[in-house]
């Protein structure tokens, strides 16, 4: 059964990083001056961070780590797990986990291993860090969960360009014998794997001589195929449908008193859709924050920025409990219920 609870995990800290580098959609020469108003009304995403080519996910992960790290005064070698979510890892090989743990200066005992999850990440990286946490004794642990999704784009590609951003985020845990329960709702529809994906470049389809190849897909859409393919309409009718499913799987697996619910944090994906989901779910428009329209699509790094730019006055020193939904690439979504009681939530960092 995906719908399970985790109990003496607690969430100390959020911290996020972006690129300095700002782009604006208004600014964007692919797109016609009524394209980008109809795209901006639609999505809700006026501008995004967009990292230079010297910097990487990790990059950006390391800064929001070093800066919760000393925001909580942790000790680096009492950090016992680290778990790197990320669709845009630093190599094919190895593991941008391990380059982590020690470019953090995380002791050689630290469990360290990536999860190659976009979307869904944040809420699936929680789940398997809290999880491993409780079943091992570990006492601390960093969730470190990002995407440099504008590597993946097509500059020619004016269905991907504008919608997504760059970031990384940093989500701190520790053992603690009074934490609320963490509870979990997660699952997976691999038949819609074509939905979002990078057709070359793996083990099933190697690069090979026409993987760079441009090949113009409909007008103002051309790419190679290394690069992101969304395919608009079905990721919409899945997110409308699946999201207020497993909100309401977790509300009634765990009988949760959804007027108790102070904050309800959506995957951003695009403002239409969020917005069809809050009505789906009947939730009070002041309870749920949104980050489209100053970062976009930011992937797994969603969530964490949202909490960060659009909650931090009112959790920082406080108790609030928030339901958190990823939905999106695999397919694949997760929704969480968590409760975070005087967790530090950090200055955004931008590099």
């Amino acid at each position: 059964m995906a719908t399970f609870s985790v109990n003496n995990i607690a969430i100390k800290g959020i911290s996020c990083c972006v690129p300095k580098n700002l782009e604006r959609n208004i600014d964007l020469d692919i797109l016609t001056e009524e394209e980008i108003q109809r795209f901006i009304d639609a999505t809700g995403v006026e501008e995004r961070r967009i990292a230079t080519k010297e910097i990487c996910t990790s990059d950006l992960c390391a800064e929001a780590a070093e800066k919760l790290i000393k925001d909580l005064n942790w000790q680096k070698d009492e950090i016992e797990i680290l778990v790197f979510v990320s669709q845009t890892a630093d190599y094919i090989l190895p593991v941008s986990a391990a380059i982590l743990q020690d470019r953090l200066g995380l002791s050689t005992n630290c469990i360290a291993f990536d999860v190659p999850l976009g979307c869904s990440g944040y809420v699936y990286g929680m789940s398997i860090i809290a999880g491993m946490m409780k079943a091992t004794g570990l006492k601390k642990g960093l969730l470190l969960a990002g995407d440099t999704s504008s590597k993946l784009l097509s500059k020619s590609d004016k269905s991907t360009v504008p919608l997504f951003g760059d970031g990384g985020s940093a989500t701190a845990f520790e053992f603690d014998e009074n934490a609320s329960d963490l509870l979990f709702d997660l699952g997976t529809d691999g038949s819609g794997y074509k939905t979002i994906i990078v057709n070359d470049g793996g083990s099933r389809n190697r690069i090979n001589s026409d993987s760079l190849t441009y090949h113009t897909i409909s007008p103002g859409i051309e790419r190679n195929a290394c690069q992101l393919i969304l395919d608009g309409m079905d990721v919409f009718s899945f997110g409308i449908s699946q999201a207020p499913k497993t909100v309401n799987k977790l509300i009634e697996k765990f009988e949760i008193d959804k007027e108790a619910i102070d904050h309800f944090v959506f995957h951003q994906a695009n403002l239409m859709m969020n917005k069809m989901i809050v009505k789906k779910l009947k939730l009070p428009v002041e309870k749920v924050p949104y980050s489209l329209k100053e970062f976009g699509n930011t992937s797994s790094t969603t969530i964490p920025l949202t909490i960060v730019t659009a909650l931090q006055d009112k959790l920082n020193n406080a108790d609030q409990d928030l339901i958190l939904c990823g939905f999106g690439v695999g397919l694949s979504w997760g929704t969480a219920k968590i409760t975070l009681n005087n967790a530090v939530i950090s200055d955004l960092i931008e590099l």
